[in-house]
């Protein structure tokens, strides 16, 4: 059974960092794509970022630039999403999504999502 598992959310003051975790199972890690999502109350579904399985090329929204990092470990089945200087914007549910081949920022190639964690940034 295909699983995608987030942790790492939580409350954390503005200009502190977190560390998002997602955790595959039962798929074929290596030939999948992973994204991270993001959806704020009121607001829709936007990509943050994105990396692709091969090639680990990496795609970052214009707001997250130069502040989140995206990596991933094939032995560990895991994407990570480093977060820095927290802005209070940040404040969403996250999201990580996986699709076939390279990665992309658009939320409807995605086919597996995740349950979501939820991270707030408080002032």
């Amino acid at each position: 059974q295909l699983q995608l598992v987030e942790s790492g959310g939580g409350l954390v003051q503005s200009g502190g960092s977190l560390r998002l975790s997602c955790i595959a199972s039962g798929f074929n890690f290596d030939a999948y794509a992973i994204g991270w999502f993001r959806q704020a109350p009121g607001k829709g579904r936007e990509g943050v970022s994105a990396i692709s399985s091969t090639t680990g090329s990496t795609h970052y929204a214009d707001a997250v630039q130069g502040r989140f990092t995206i990596s991933r470990d094939s032995a560990k089945k895991t994407v990570y999403l480093t977060m820095n200087s927290l802005k209070l914007e940040d404040t969403a549910t996250y999201y990580c999504a996986a699709r076939r081949g390279l990665a992309s920022m658009d939320r409807y190639t995605y086919v597996y999502w995740g349950q979501g964690t939820q991270v707030t940034v408080s002032s």
